[in-house]
């Protein structure tokens, strides 16, 4: 982050955040837990999810102020600095759930302690040393800004470089003068593109300030998606073009000039997107799962128990549909039960169902483990390839009978509808 300080911005270049506050002020309106898209509706609004999307989504920052005071606590039901204290009993540990930081001549200091956070000591961090208390991710992505309490004072500069992928600290003469300066206070929503420089401070006379920091679609362009499937791609390709499974010429590791090589490497991948215009799947190596190993379960209300399967078993004749298709993804993949050299391909169906809420995004050195010692799980089924059309029956339609199913015996459709619905995937209608 550079410094603080900076010449205010021009009028002309807050125009855009200026119309959302005006639109702001006439559309009051209340948080919604319904589903994923009720909230995030709810968490911009008045602003519609299509014209958010199609004017500021990776493009511009918004500003959304809540000028009427019966709006100044919009958000308030997600944190306040009074659940602090009750946050910390239940054990937060410093560096895994905890930050403690702040900025000494134009740096950052962590402040954190060994072990568990003490509520007594983090307070004193607060109140005496001015720290900054951050709770897990940081701001590195698209970031959604929520203003809970107090007040922070704003300064937004155009990108150096647009949608960066990584975070970098640009010098002061880099960045220029701001393009928007304003002050958050509570109710208001800040979003601003991936790379976008900011800086943000506690104003004068401010006792603190809270806010809740969204990050979102982190390594989700096109070029993850990109290294994600092409090695899927050229697997299957040289199954069946000799030209892939020709080896490089002696001595072409070693050489300098790289000419021959690159002229090689046009000419395959074009026969790559020759061969893409006809694959009916794309191999997705670790993007599918890895959304669907961090993505929260269903929200079913704060008192109800975790799903079980329920209502009636599938039978041949029986209609069913899929629940939670939000929840739910295909994958074709090489057999991950097999300790043979040469695996044959297997269809997933991974799900988040029963990923647990309290863990959610919680990482630590070894992703595979959580704090307490359990292993995090893919939670899934495994069927023969022979079964991925049927699959996609059930995926593409609204309700199918189970006899209708793509497979080639009455026993392998009834086995294949009681599978998923045992993992509580389909339903009998």
């Amino acid at each position: 982050m550079p410094k603080k300080g900076g010449k205010h911005a021009e009028m002309g270049k807050e125009t855009q955040c200026k119309r959302a506050k005006v639109e702001a002020d006439c559309s009051p309106s209340v948080m919604s837990f319904e589903n994923p898209e009720s909230l995030f509706g709810s968490l911009i609004s008045p602003i519609k999810q299509e014209v958010f999307f199609r004017e500021y989504w990776e493009q511009k920052p918004l500003l959304i102020q809540r000028n009427d005071p019966l709006l100044a606590a919009y958000y308030q039901s997600l944190f306040q600095l009074s659940d602090l204290k009750e946050l910390c009993s239940q054990g937060l540990y410093y560096g895994r759930d905890i930050n403690i930081c702040r900025c000494v001549n134009g740096k950052k200091k962590v402040l954190n302690k060994e072990g568990k956070v003490n509520y007594m000591q983090l307070k004193k961090d607060f109140d005496q040393k001015k720290a900054t208390i951050q709770f897990h991710q940081p701001q590195r992505f698209k970031v959604f800004i929520l203003q809970l309490e107090g007040e922070k004072h704003w300064r937004l500069y155009k990108p150096t470089v647009h949608l960066a992928r990584e975070y970098n600290v640009e010098s002061e003469d880099r960045i220029g003068n701001p393009t928007h300066e304003f002050i958050l206070k509570p109710g208001d929503l800040l979003y601003f593109p991936r790379g976008t420089i900011h800086q943000a401070d506690t104003p004068v006379g401010v006792s603190y300030s809270t806010h809740v920091t969204i990050s979102t679609y982190q390594n989700n362009s096109w070029g993850d998606f990109l290294l994600d499937t092409i090695p899927g791609l050229v697997f299957d390709t040289a199954k069946e073009d000799v030209a892939l499974r020709t080896s490089i010429p002696r001595q072409l590791l070693m050489q300098v000039d790289i000419a021959d090589a690159t002229k090689k490497l046009r000419n395959l991948l074009r026969r790559l997107a020759d061969r893409l215009e006809n694959t009916r799947e794309l191999r997705s190596s670790d993007m599918k799962k890895d959304f669907i190993m961090n993505r929260l379960p269903p929200f079913l209300g704060c008192d109800s128990d975790s799903l079980t399967p329920g209502g009636k078993l599938p039978k041949i004749d029986s209609k069913i549909r899929l629940q939670f298709r939000d929840h739910a993804i295909i994958t074709v993949e090489p057999d991950q039960e097999s300790s043979d050299e040469v695996r044959r391909e297997m269809v997933y169906v991974y799900h988040s169902l029963k990923n647990r809420r309290e863990t959610h995004m919680m990482g630590t050195e070894d992703d595979s483990t959580t704090e307490e010692g359990l292993t995090q799980q893919t939670h899934g089924l495994r069927f023969p390839l022979s079964y991925l059309d049927a699959l996609k029956q059930i995926w593409s339609c609204s309700t199918v009978t189970v006899k209708e199913l793509n497979l080639a015996s009455a026993d392998e459709k009834e086995n294949l509808a009681l599978s998923l619905w045992t993992e509580c995937l389909i339903e009998v209608i």
